[in-house]
């Protein structure tokens, strides 16, 4: 297992990427930077952290797997460096394991877990690490997340059979990546005003330690409320409209009779419509104005944002010119309403990011 890795996985180039506390970032990076650059420099591996003034961070490793196995290896020792040295001032007797978080698309998870459970017992068996895949997307994604506890070396022995089932199953159709929220999360009103709803960004957060479901909190998409939770649904919705269709073209966001009929009905139910049977609920239009000062970032270089909106949403979006004397700018989505919502909760992700400065989505 571990030669055809370290033989045949010099030239493969991987990323993983792994959901930590601000606490053990700061351990990661230590003193002015310095265990940071030493890892880079020692394991070979790029190691980025992602910015903002979150309670979470997303520690980003990616080159060759020898490196990756080397940087992973030296975090996982400094992290039993930093239990043992915590232990010294507590009378607890037992040391804790290691935990590390991965994030790994919610389309590479089931080949993780293999048929009834085999593949991560197996991994578990032949490494003697805990492996534990979370049953709910992280909120706003399509990654769900690994978490992985035992001894450094168990870790490291089960991070590369990981490794081994992610470079045999890509994952399939988009990856909506997880973006942890700053303490206060930004809601978007249809006019483009900006409300800090701390419920909503303590939910997410809760949600995500006690993996349980979070509490009611919504996001304001156009005139509509809908619930977080529901949202994961429509990003499950929109993978499974792979291939995407050509750009501009219209695509049902139910294709043909083989999907579950109450995935319609639900797509329906978020949109206020009344829950018919049609496995294609018929093309509506929405319309939402965009201040002027914002809509580079929705459209993008190139137009390259507004077609990744297109692509994902299946939706057709056309911006209006901008009028002579009005500070804003009319966007019209047109699709079916599972379409449009998710149009709609895409250009709203990308407002808020361009709002809370946490840089393209």
């Amino acid at each position: 297992m571990e030669s055809k890795v370290s033989e045949g996985g010099l030239n493969v180039t991987l990323t993983i990427r792994l959901l930590m506390h601000g606490k053990e970032v700061g351990s990661i990076i230590g003193k002015k930077g310095e265990t940071v650059k030493k890892m880079r420099e020692e394991s070979g591996a790029r190691i980025n952290i992602s910015e903002g003034n979150c309670p979470e961070r997303i520690v980003t490793i990616t080159g060759p797997t020898d490196a990756i196995f080397k940087a992973f290896a030296m975090i996982a020792y400094k992290f039993e460096e930093d239990i043992i040295s915590s232990m010294s001032n507590s009378p607890a007797t037992s040391k804790p394991p290691v935990t590390l978080r991965l994030v790994v698309p919610a389309s590479q998870c089931g080949s993780l877990i293999g048929k009834g459970g085999s593949k991560i017992k197996e991994i578990r068996e032949s490494t003697g690490a805990q492996v534990q895949v979370a049953g709910d997307m992280l909120p706003n994604s399509t990654e769900r997340a690994v978490t992985i506890s035992g001894t450094p070396d168990a870790i490291i022995q089960c991070v590369k059979q990981i490794c081994v089932v992610m470079l045999e199953s890509p994952p399939k159709g988009a990856t909506i990546p997880y973006r942890p929220k700053p303490a206060s999360t930004p809601v978007i009103f249809a006019g483009g005003q900006v409300r800090a709803d701390p419920l909503a960004a303590s939910t997410a957060n809760l949600s995500l330690l006690l993996q349980h479901p979070p509490l009611p909190a919504y996001t304001i998409q156009g005139q509509y409320a809908i619930p977080h939770p529901d949202l994961t649904k429509l990003h499950q919705l929109a993978m499974q409209q792979t291939p995407f269709p050509p750009l501009g073209q219209t695509n049902p966001a139910f294709p043909g009779e083989k999907l579950p009929l109450h995935s319609s009905e639900e797509a329906q139910n978020l949109m206020g419509q009344s829950s018919g049977l049609d496995a294609s609920p018929p093309a509506s239009t929405h319309e939402l104005t965009i201040p002027n000062d914002l809509i580079g970032c929705i459209i993008g270089r190139q137009g390259t944002k507004i077609n990744e909106i297109r692509q994902m949403s299946g939706a057709q979006i056309k911006i209006a010119n901008a009028t002579e004397g009005s500070s804003e700018r009319q966007i019209t989505i047109t699709g079916t309403p599972a379409n449009i919502s998710l149009a709609q909760y895409l250009i709203n992700a990308r407002l808020t990011s361009e709002v809370t400065g946490m840089g393209a989505l």
